[in-house]
């Protein structure tokens, strides 16, 4: 298999990079600055040029909050950026893998979200991510694969790094109470999405995130505990923070369709110890 990888300067991107690079794959990285998923004739071109069979597209505008006021930025990269995908795969028949995210459900739920449950997103944000899904079935051959709550990787910036860095300097670290995800460690992540590949699974819609469902109040209890650090906490509710978009406030995901295909997900808890002990330094780093 040969590989494209948009967004190969972000999390997720840059740990597909790193992994087919370590297994000396024939490998097409496209930052941003080297390829504008809103230009359509760019990533016609690239994909007619590369030939690749797989393409991994890790890119997306993810600023949740600043997407209320720029619903056409969001669009053009998470939708019709995709779309773009979709076309120049089916033009050179290779297989589309496009993330989305537990924003396209209005998080309302009492228990984790299957993949057969309506989407209801209520941010602009979410809404993008849900038409890139419809969008990225114009592929020959699509997987859609919902993640959340990203952290690990060479690019490390998520919430979960921000609540390990607070912890390391004794800072307090901010909190929900009743936010409830289901992390995903981005090498598991990468690990699930090329068994899905070599397993020849079934195209179509999957959740892959790390077993289990915590707070992010019991996500940084668990952290401080990990790292024995003492957890210097500030929790809050929801309604407590002034956010432009919302934010589904039960957003655990069932990986049970991805166990179907025989790859079984790690828990969180064995996820975020191992990339704890993985960070050089641990409390320093």
């Amino acid at each position: 298999m040969s590989y494209l990888v948009t967004g190969a300067a972000g999390q997720l991107g840059r740990t597909f990079v790193r992994r087919l690079q370590h297994e000396g794959r024939r490998l097409t990285p496209c930052t941003r600055a080297e390829l504008d998923l809103t230009d359509h004739d760019a990533v016609l071109a690239i994909v007619d040029r590369e030939q690749p069979t797989v393409i991994l597209n890790c890119a997306a505008y993810n600023a949740v909050d600043a997407a209320e006021d720029d619903a056409p930025g969001a669009l053009a990269v998470n939708a019709f950026g995709v779309h773009s995908l979709a076309r120049a795969a089916r033009h050179v028949g290779a297989t589309l893998v496009h993330y989305s995210t537990d924003f396209v459900f209005d998080g309302e739920a009492d228990r984790p979200y299957r993949e057969e449950d309506e989407a209801n997103p209520r941010s602009v944000y979410g809404q993008s991510k849900l038409l890139g899904e419809w969008l990225a079935a114009d592929a020959p051959r699509a997987f859609v694969v919902r993640v959340e709550s990203l952290f690990g990787g060479p690019a490390a910036r998520s919430s979960i790094d921000r609540i390990i860095d607070a912890l390391a300097t004794g800072r307090p670290a901010r909190v929900f109470t009743d936010r409830t995800v289901s992390p995903s460690y981005v090498e598991d992540v990468v690990e699930a999405t090329l068994a899905l590949l070599s397993c020849e699974a079934t195209p179509g819609l999957y959740h892959c995130v790390n077993g289990g469902s915590a707070t992010w109040l019991e996500l940084a209890l668990s952290t401080a505990e990990l790292l024995g650090a003492e957890p210097h906490l500030e929790p809050v509710r929801l309604q407590d923070v002034a956010l432009k978009a919302p934010r589904p406030r039960y957003c655990a995901l069932s990986n049970e369709r991805l166990a179907t295909a025989g790859i079984v997900m790690p828990p969180w808890q064995d996820a975020l110890a191992r990339y704890l002990r993985g960070r050089a330094g641990g409390l320093t780093a």
